[in-house]
């Protein structure tokens, strides 16, 4: 692969959306190639399933549920983020393989090493060059949301333990792949937060060139 796959990653109301927008822009100034997509979605069929997933009425992850996302990651990672990166594209991706690991290995109970193993058809071998984490308190990130007014989804509708688990299974992901996941501190400025996403970008990307 030619181009550098980068995902973001962070617990509700990190401000990921925002930022990455902030980024997309910058690099695009600098005249590199890049391309913006998220997960669940991304490509159309994966959109009409990250519906499912998302809706407020679809009030627990059974079986089903965890089938379309790992549905929907594959066809993302084969129609969008593959062929981009071989076209030399910087893909920001909006979530990945980390966020299953965070909430169904950690906050639902299902083991973060299970959930990996599940996820292998999916990702086909292919993990990030470069993990961001926005790093905020999940207490922030919910009051965060209600200050915004964003829509709530299903996942802003659970309890506060289950968003407790989720950030702490994200810290606890950060140990483990820390040669891979850099923390980036969300509880600043949005222009500071997309300076501090920046300079990590910046190492990847002349990574290439040392």
């Amino acid at each position: 692969m030619k181009g550098k796959f980068i995902t973001l990653e962070g617990p509700e109301g990190s401000g990921k959306t925002t930022v990455s927008k902030e980024l997309v822009k910058i690099l695009n100034e600098s005249g590199y190639k890049v391309l913006l997509t998220r997960e669940p979605g991304g490509v159309d069929i994966a959109e009409q399933i990250r519906n499912v997933i998302l809706d407020k009425k679809n009030t627990k992850m059974d079986a089903r549920t965890e089938a379309l996302l790992y549905a929907a990651r594959r066809q993302h990672l084969v129609e969008k983020v593959l062929p981009a990166l071989k076209e030399g594209y910087i893909v920001l991706c909006d979530r990945f393989v980390d966020s299953s690991l965070a909430y169904q290995g950690v906050a639902r109970n299902l083991g973060i090493d299970e959930v990996y193993n599940m996820n292998l058809f999916a990702i086909n071998d292919v993990m990030p060059d470069k993990t961001l984490f926005f790093d905020i308190d999940y207490k922030k990130g919910l009051e965060r949301i209600k200050v915004n007014q964003r829509e709530t989804n299903r996942l802003d509708l659970e309890k506060s333990d289950f968003h407790k688990n989720v950030y702490e299974g994200y810290l606890t992901i950060c140990k483990q792949y820390s040669d891979r996941i850099v923390k980036i501190n969300a509880d600043q400025k949005v222009e500071d937060v997309v300076q501090d996403a920046l300079k990590e970008i910046k190492k990847i990307l002349w990574s290439k060139i040392i």
